[in-house]
Order: C-alpha cells, then sequence, then structure tokens
C-alpha cells in the first residue's frame, strides 16, 4: 500500500523549507514557523498534546509549542522530516492512520494561504484513505450544528447524519471535505446546498477537532 503519510510529510517538508518561517498560513495567526513547531511537538512531545483532549491542560501544550519556537527553522524542519520511531502517533503502526490526514491539511495549510492556489490532483487511493479518516472526523464535529447533514464524497461514499431529512448538504473530494470539517471551510472548495440557514451555520461555524 502507498504510504501517503510519509508523502504528505515530505512534501510539507520541502515546502517549508521552500517559502521560509515567516509566511502567513491558513491557520490564523500562525506563520510557517510556528506550524513546523506544532508538528514537531506533536509526535515528540506526547505529554504537550494532552490538552488537545484535556482543556486544562492546554497550556502546558502551548508553552511547549512556543518555547520549540526558539530553535533554528532548518532544524525544526529536520525534525519534521526524521519522526522519531518510538512516537505514539508516528511510529509504523499508526504513521498511516494519524498522519495522512494530518499533514495533507497541513499542507494545503501552506499551499491554500498563497493566492492563486490550485487543488491537487491527488491519487484515488490517497483520495480514499482520507475519506476513511474524515468520515469519522465528520461524527464527531457536525453532530454539534444541531441538524441533520448530508456529506458526499463523489465516488466514494455518502455520510447521513442526524435524525430526519438533511437540512444540509456538502459535496465535495475527500480532500475538499477533510479541510471543511476541519474548520477551514474558507479555503475548502466544497458545494454546500439546502436550506440557507442551515447553510450559512455550517460556512461560518466554528468546528474542527
Amino acid at each position: 500500500m502507498t504510504d501517503f503519510a510519509r508523502g504528505e510529510r515530505r512534501q510539507l517538508a520541502d515546502l517549508l523549507h521552500h517559502v521560509g518561517p515567516e509566511l502567513a498560513t491558513v491557520c490564523a495567526g500562525w506563520t510557517t514557523r510556528d506550524l513546523a513547531a506544532h508538528l514537531v511537538v506533536r509526535e515528540r512531545r506526547p505529554d504537550a498534546m494532552i490538552g488537545s483532549v484535556i482543556p486544562p491542560l492546554a497550556g502546558h501544550g502551548e508553552h511547549v509549542r512556543l518555547a520549540k519556537l526558539s530553535q533554528p527553522y532548518p532544524e525544526l524542519i529536520r525534525q519534521l522530516r526524521t519522526p522519531p520511531w518510538w512516537s505514539p502517533i508516528s511510529n509504523p503502526l499508526t504513521d498511516a492512520l494519524t498522519n495522512t490526514v494530518e499533514f495533507f491539511i497541513h499542507h494545503e495549510d501552506v499551499r491554500r494561504a498563497t493566492p492563486g492556489y490550485a487543488p491537487r490532483d491527488l491519487h484515488p487511493d490517497e483520495q480514499q484513505a482520507i475519506w476513511r479518516t474524515t468520515r469519522l472526523t465528520a461524527r464527531l464535529v457536525l453532530r454539534k450544528i444541531g441538524f441533520p447533514v448530508l456529506v458526499e464524497a463523489a465516488g466514494f461514499g455518502t455520510l447521513r447524519l442526524g435524525d430526519g431529512e438533511p437540512r444540509a448538504t456538502l459535496t465535495g473530494d475527500p480532500g475538499e471535505l477533510a479541510l471543511f470539517v476541519s474548520g477551514r471551510q474558507r479555503v475548502a472548495e466544497v458545494d454546500v446546498t439546502g436550506d440557507p440557514a442551515a447553510v450559512a451555520k455550517l460556512t461560518t461555524a466554528q468546528i474542527g477537532m
């Protein structure tokens, strides 16, 4: 099976090296240096990432990330390219599951921060891998919307969330849907149709993990 997580990691590291440390990204308030530091901390400091699931500990994670910013930018990229074998999220058993979509999204965070970008033509197998994870993410984040939603990934499957007739439908490629449900609605090329109020809420809501 093609290792899409490694491919996205390599392409993101190459792009970060090319654009330098000060480029703004789709992640509000984060430059490419901030993004690189986040990714390095994510897989090398499990203690810092606990705050993403235990909010009272979020301050510790941000403290660790800010400390990591003091490292030279080339060193951050080197660490990003060479994850430790012991990382709970980047070892050979978990890498594909935990990193394929993570690195795809952050790759696009850099690409789509620059005007004139174009969506990549992803291999169908990578789209399928992204869709498997996006289905799970959509179940978690869209249930908070408060009304039934239909998610359609043309050629890959559909997902119906909530009881009753959907008030809104999201249609797009798996990669675009992954960006949408991660809270990047403004750069995701997804068609949102249905009840106008539901469409407005979906496109502006603070969603994502």
